[in-house]
């Protein structure tokens, strides 16, 4: 398993804790916002970070990490994942998983073998525009929705979150998530930030005004939606 890049420390990745973040490369998913390009389009051209490099690392940050975050990409992707994990959880840290939730077979073993302590969904808009969003007619929405319910009813802890592009994301689809989502405990809406890394560039945000607009109209069927990227 190739390890694409490795951030030492972050006081945002995981909520509530002092973690390390791990990024893997490849994605199932071609979303024309995503911020790592590079790591979804072209993971074979990233310089790789030696797994011997993060163990020793870990090793000598335990009692200061709390938790290390394994991102993407689409780590789901990766065949040695769960074997991964594992070897974290052995050095007794915390693991939080970043997802598309289009492999719930692979989410489900993770939550099976307790492998995983929480986990961040992307959910990419609402079903009826969801291949639009996620850039790739193969999205498997059975398996988005089985993901869902999974989180709900199964992790140990989550958060779904969107990333909301003003080109892509409309109120209806708001209202549309509002429905799909009911039961779940926490949602983010995470605003849209142009950058160098972007898939395609060129995507703009709404204003914070709007934002709130559309976290009211989740917050319906959502006990907890709240807004991040916006000053």
């Amino acid at each position: 398993m190739k390890i694409c890049g490795f951030n030492k420390t972050t006081l945002l990745d995981y909520p509530g804790k002092v973690a390390a973040t791990v990024f893997l490369g490849g994605c199932n998913f071609r979303c024309p916002f995503c911020q790592n390009g590079s790591l979804v389009l072209a993971p074979q051209g990233e310089p790789e970070v030696l797994q011997e490099t993060l163990w020793d690392f870990l090793e000598k940050r335990k009692g200061i990490l709390d938790g290390v975050c394994v991102t993407g990409g689409e780590p789901t992707l990766s065949p040695q994942l769960p074997e991964f994990l594992e070897k974290i959880k052995e050095l007794g840290y915390l693991v939080k998983l970043d997802t598309n939730g289009s492999r719930p077979e692979v989410v489900e073993e993770l939550f099976n073998k307790k492998l995983v302590d929480y986990v961040a969904m992307d959910v990419k808009t609402s079903k009826e525009a969801y291949k639009k969003v996620a850039g790739t007619k193969a999205v498997d929405l059975e398996k988005i929705c089985r993901s869902v319910q999974m989180m709900i009813d199964r992790a140990p802890d989550y958060e779904f979150r969107t990333t909301v592009v003003k080109e892509l994301h409309s109120r209806e689809d708001f209202e549309r998530m509002g429905a799909w989502l009911s039961g779940a405990k926490v949602c983010y809406l995470q605003a849209y930030r142009d950058s160098e890394g972007v898939i395609r560039p060129g995507f703009s945000s709404y204003t914070k005004e709007e934002m709130e607009e559309f976290a009211a109209i989740l917050r319906r069927t959502i006990p907890l939606v709240q807004i991040r990227g916006m000053d």
